[in-house]
């Protein structure tokens, strides 16, 4: 039993110092296992059609590769232009803050608005937008710093297809043969323990994932027709972070608030955001989760926000790839560790003092 145990310790130990080691390299591998994660359920579907698997993994290939180029070609352009205007607007909107509040200051406290010492706070918030602003600009003077950076980006971009187009191919076969490995004593527990991980994750990413998707695009929609100037860039943050249930809705009313009395200066207007924002929700809890998510039991809200924080400060971005995966992996298996402590000896003996 001690030289069972001994053996699991080693691989475990002998596999976590080399993720370590090599979790630098890790990342285009790590991506093409999520997206063919997130994939081969689709191919699966395609194959019971009659299609071959070849030919399934490649439109579900080709699908993936357009939605990943859309993305980068239309969709960050738009946001960096949004953010842009943002910084050539934001003057005029802190000189309107600093009138409002210093008015406020003045009228109702006695107080003298020069202690806010607006202009220096003004100069200071936007030369400081100014240097974090324009995404693609500075993503690419930084890599260029660096001729070795440049080989590296190129090929980890170039990798991530390639790799992805095997593993979609080669998903089913992969799994079968790590079932294979598995020590018949526990292949059962960890079949079973698989299976609920599976479902759990692929209740947050396959099915969140596209609520996130139609939320930013409804919020993004919903502004525009109330006429915000920036309904793209608090669309999509408010559909980013709506994976923690209220979250995007809290911080989308809130940004868009914001932005709506910076541009109409009319806190009538105000009534209009909260609209926008309680018809998505509407949508959201009558249609979009019931028929993207269902009744499924996905991640606890408190545990992806700890995953995700955790990943990053251990393994950077490959350590924030991991982060949902590993964490329904755990809340499985502790979900099982509670069942079992619960049935033996030790939860049930009354003669313990």
């Amino acid at each position: 039993m001690s030289s069972k145990i001994g053996f699991w310790l080693v691989l475990i130990t002998i596999a976590a110092v080399l993720f370590y080691l090599l979790s630098p390299m890790l990342t285009p591998f790590f991506v093409a296992a999520l997206l063919a994660y997130l994939g081969d359920p689709l191919v699966d579907r395609l194959e019971a059609k009659k299609l071959s698997r070849t030919l399934a993994v490649t439109i579900v290939f080709v699908v993936i590769s357009l939605i990943i180029l859309v993305f980068f070609l239309f969709l960050v352009p738009l946001l960096e232009m949004q953010i842009r205007s943002l910084g050539e607007k934001l003057p005029g909107y802190l000189d309107w803050s600093f009138g409002m509040f210093g008015t406020y200051l003045q009228e109702q406290l006695g107080v003298d608005p020069s202690i806010l010492e607006g202009e220096r706070l003004k100069d200071l918030i936007t030369s400081n937008w100014q240097q974090t602003g324009g995404l693609i600009k500075n993503v690419i003077q930084t890599v260029s710093k660096s001729g070795f950076m440049i080989v590296g980006w190129i090929g980890t971009l170039a990798l991530i297809p390639v790799i992805l187009f095997y593993l979609l191919r080669d998903w089913d076969n992969l799994v079968a043969y790590i079932h294979d490995l598995l020590p018949r004593a526990i292949e059962p527990t960890v079949t079973e323990l698989a299976r609920e991980s599976d479902e759990m994750l692929g209740a947050f990413l396959r099915g969140q994932f596209m609520v996130m998707i139609a939320l930013s695009i409804l919020y993004w929609l919903g502004l525009t027709l109330i006429g915000l100037d920036f309904a793209l860039l608090i669309g999509f943050i408010a559909g980013l972070v709506s994976f923690v249930p209220y979250l995007g809705l809290i911080v989308g009313i809130t940004i868009a608030g914001i932005a709506v009395l910076f541009q109409t200066q009319d806190a009538l207007n105000l009534l209009w955001v909260l609209l926008v924002f309680v018809a998505v929700q509407v949508i959201e809890g009558s249609v979009l989760t019931p028929w993207l998510v269902g009744e499924r039991i996905g991640l606890h809200p408190v545990a992806v926000i700890f995953a995700v924080l955790a990943g990053g400060q251990l393994f950077g971005f490959v350590g924030i790839l991991l982060a949902l995966p590993v964490a329904a992996v755990l809340a499985v298996i502790m979900r099982h560790l509670h069942e079992t402590y619960k049935q033996s000896n030790v939860y049930t003996d009354e003669s313990l003092p």
